[in-house]
């Protein structure tokens, strides 16, 4: 076959030559297997696993002895087995939550712990039932004594409310690090770093008040 034109020719070789790239381009797409992306999926449900009734009657307004019932889970999407550790935190409303910008964890301090390996696309929950078992009011200002976690008892004394109102538990999703030997707050996700963690504000309105001092002899 003869080109009468050499422009002609030009213009068919151009062709020519970017279908043998848009061929490439597609076979290399089609057979390399794209980059997922690595996260854990961290969640709180309510009573019976439900993402409603997080507190009883729907009321956060919390009564001493009230029980309250969630359920904690995590699911593992970051291409491999994981060590993870869930921290609980009890704060008001004056301290910092966690900070996602800087990886770091909330100055409350940590009530308890649990920890758990997790398979790559494993899911691991668990149930968290609690309730406060023991508060105080003095002159408008609500402490929470002890708060009473799947049955077991905490001392929560650090913190204290105006009126009850605007307390917090903290969730906080950590990872071991094999590299440093000990959890941490980050996690690596396609070549950045994420945090993961929760909150759930509630009052405690209904304190039992402290006995008054003894009077002065």
């Amino acid at each position: 076959m003869k080109f009468r034109s050499p422009v002609t020719r030009v213009i068919l070789i151009g062709v020519f030559i970017i279908l043998i790239i848009v061929c490439e381009t597609g076979a290399y797409l089609a057979t390399t297997p794209r980059a997922t992306e690595h996260f854990f999926q961290f969640y709180l449900l309510g009573r019976n696993g439900n993402m409603t009734d997080y507190y009883p009657q729907g009321d956060p307004n919390l009564r001493v002895g009230s029980n309250v019932e969630w359920t904690v889970g995590v699911q593992n999407y970051m291409g491999s087995v994981q060590l993870v550790e869930i921290r609980v935190k009890l704060a008001n409303e004056t301290i910092s939550p966690p900070d996602d910008v800087n990886y770091a964890p909330s100055s409350a301090r940590e009530l308890m712990s649990f920890n758990q390996f997790l398979l790559d696309n494993g899911t691991w929950q668990f149930p968290f039932i609690w309730s406060i078992t023991n508060a105080s009011t003095i002159s408008g200002s609500t402490r929470i004594l002890t708060i009473r976690i799947n049955n077991q008892t905490y001392q929560t004394s650090d913190w204290s409310a105006n009126n009850g109102y605007n307390f917090r538990l903290i969730f906080e999703l950590w990872t071991w690090q094999a590299e440093s030997n000990a959890f941490v707050f980050d996690f690596g996700s396609n070549g950045g770093h994420r945090t993961a963690w929760l909150e759930v504000w509630f009052n405690a309105t209904n304190p039992t008040p402290l006995p008054p001092p003894p009077p002065q002899e």
